[in-house]
């Protein structure tokens, strides 16, 4: 008969005790997922030994060499062996695993690593003798003797050739240096003070990927330039300040404008007490301090360091250290939230300057292969030449006719000080919808429609936020039958969600009473909208689901209420508008996050026509 189970046999199985090179191999596989692994665990020691200057040579990927070498303590010839030993650290002392303050503390790193591969290290302390050791699938040879200045050089071969089923699911060479390079350019970011360089080897001839020199002077300077050669010249220029201090908490680094928007999360970098972390209850926050700017396929830049005390944040949940978890999450990403929104306010009307790069390049014919048959320009003419060829053609009596409106209106430019103002005077409007305003350095191009949709939205926020949020009850409550946990879940946030207008109270079980919806909503279908709710709440801890539907009605109401396009405006009112702009928080961007306006340089224009 065969048996419904693998597990279940008739002998009884045998407790053994694991050998030590199982063990580290088995630890290995939670350590070193893979060679990027590695990396962040040679580099972070080099930071936690005062290292200033790290150089990291791989080849093939890290398969067949990673190689970390770094200016820092170093050791001596009687520390080698014992940081090779399991659960082994200079970093703690086991006594208090709450107040962690180094990047490593669970002494694993080195040990996987000789359990897979061929591990040399050799090291040296300031005035001392140089000694190296080598250790391969965990086979340790004798401490010897080794020249080296101050310092330690890891060097790591052939990764996982003791576990050959592990390297066939490691990715490409091309795809795992490029996973290395991102490991390296977040510690990059995590220490601007320190040196960092990233050499490949696996063509013969050394190629430099990364390179950053140690900054110094103020930290925001440093991290400035830090930003400037890691994440881009453009974020950099493009990025706002952000240094906010709350309740013991502090927050630092830099936020991208709106409209300086990725289609993926790739630039964002966020970081605890230095430590590079992929937290998704700060990704939440993150996300939710730019709800209001930008649209759900857009993602927002930022380079942030949250600073705690160590004991408010538990940093021993996953071997990789990536992920946290904080004492007071709601603390936390209030104050994220809150400053991203203080500092994107503040931004006011402006916008990213890579607007003006894109439209500039919009403005550039298309490089494109000849045709096989050369058009010429009468042979394909435009719609309106086109029109005008059949009007010209028509009877004489259709000839009035024709006096069309000019495509652009233009006033007589007034002399006064409106052109010094940061969107200048306006000075025409083309096609109905975008005003043309001249300032002292050269053009903005705004888009009518767009501008003045933000403009009635944050005046609907602001009188929705002075008056409060206006409750409609439910002359039936509706019940809504829920696990007792999620019930439960979303009841600890009723005073939350009744401050905006939702108001809940337990029926009993698994039940919820839905006795108040916020008035703006208008019809509601409770059930779902609680349980989007709760998966929000699962998955960050918190939810501006109801938040942002509110604000999802706002924006349309403005929308219907904003300037169309196609409306014919006079001077005053387009020079009212821009006025306003200049006035408004978050005018740089509409409701989407698209930009409100384009700014062009007289440089600019004059490249274009070739005058430079």
């Amino acid at each position: 008969m065969t048996l419904l189970s693998p597990k279940i046999g008739a002998a009884r199985p045998v407790i053994r005790q694991l050998d030590e090179a199982a063990i580290n191999r088995i630890a290995a596989g939670e350590v070193v997922e893979r060679p990027a692994s590695a990396v962040k665990e040679l580099v972070e020691n080099a930071l936690d030994a005062g290292a200033r200057r790290v150089s990291v040579d791989i080849a093939d990927g890290g398969k067949t060499l990673i190689r970390v070498t770094d200016d820092g303590c170093g050791m001596t010839a009687e520390d080698l062996p014992l940081a090779l030993s399991r659960h082994a650290t200079s970093k703690i002392d086991g006594s208090d695993l709450l107040d962690i303050r180094s990047f490593g503390f669970r002494g694993e790193a080195l040990p996987s690593l000789a359990a897979v591969g061929r591990l040399t290290i050799t090291s040296r302390v300031a005035g001392g003798e140089g000694a190296a050791v080598t250790v391969s699938a965990g086979r340790m040879e004798p401490v010897r003797p080794a020249a080296l200045g101050a310092g330690t050089v890891v060097e790591l071969r052939d990764l996982f050739f003791a576990t050959p089923a592990r390297l066939k699911f490691l990715r490409t060479d091309r795809a795992e240096t490029q996973a290395i390079a991102e490991v390296v350019r977040r510690l990059a970011l995590a220490d601007p003070e320190v040196g960092f360089t990233l050499t490949d080897h696996s063509a013969g001839e050394p190629r430099l990927l990364f390179r950053a020199e140690a900054e110094g002077g103020d930290l925001f300077d440093a991290l400035h330039r830090r930003v400037a050669r890691v994440v881009g010249a453009d974020f950099a220029e493009n990025a706002l300040r952000i240094d906010v201090a709350r309740e013991g908490l502090r927050l630092q680094g830099y936020a991208a404008l709106p409209t300086y928007s990725r289609g993926s999360a790739v630039a964002q970098f966020l970081f605890v007490n230095g430590r590079p972390v992929l937290d998704r209850m700060l990704l939440g926050a993150l996300r939710a301090g730019y709800m209001d700017v930008l649209s759900r396929d857009r993602y927002p830049a930022a380079v942030l360091n949250l600073i705690c005390d160590p004991q408010r944040v538990d940093v021993n949940v996953h071997p990789a250290k990536a992920e946290v978890r904080f004492r007071e999450s709601g603390e936390v990403r209030g104050l994220i939230v809150t400053a991203l929104r203080h500092a994107l306010a503040g931004a006011g009307h402006r916008a990213s300057t890579t607007v003006a790069g894109e439209t500039l390049e919009a403005f550039r014919p298309e490089a494109a292969a000849p045709p096989a048959a050369r058009i010429y320009q009468m042979d394909r003419p435009s719609a309106a030449s086109v029109a005008r060829s059949f009007a010209f053609q028509a009877p004489q009596a259709a000839m009035p006719g024709l006096a069309e409106a000019p495509a652009a209106r233009v006033e007589e430019p007034p002399v006064d000080a409106a052109e010094d103002r940061p969107l200048g005077a306006a000075r025409a409007q083309i096609h109905g919808n975008w005003i043309l305003a001249q300032t002292a350095r050269g053009l903005v191009i705004v888009d009518q429609h767009a501008a003045h949709e933000r403009l009635v939205y944050e005046r609907l926020k602001r009188q929705r936020d002075g008056s409060g949020i206006a409750r409609q009850v439910l002359l039936i409550p509706e019940i809504v039958e829920l696990s007792p946990s999620d019930a439960a879940r979303l009841l600890e946030a009723a005073d939350e969600l009744a401050a905006l207008g939702l108001v809940l109270e337990p029926f009993g079980g698994g039940a919820v009473a839905v006795r108040e919806v916020p008035a703006i909503l208008g019809k509601v279908e409770a059930a779902p909208l609680l349980r989007d709710i709760l998966d929000d709440l699962a998955d960050l801890g918190s939810s501006d689901r109801l938040q942002a539907r509110m604000d999802a009605v706002l924006s349309r109401m403005a929308c219907h209420g904003s300037v169309r396009s196609g409306r014919a405006l006079r001077a005053e009112e387009m020079n009212a508008l821009l006025r306003e702009m200049e006035a408004t928080p978050l005018s740089g961007q509409c409701n989407h996050g698209r930009p409100t306006y384009v700014e062009l340089k007289l440089a600019d224009i004059e490249r274009l026509f070739g005058r430079r």
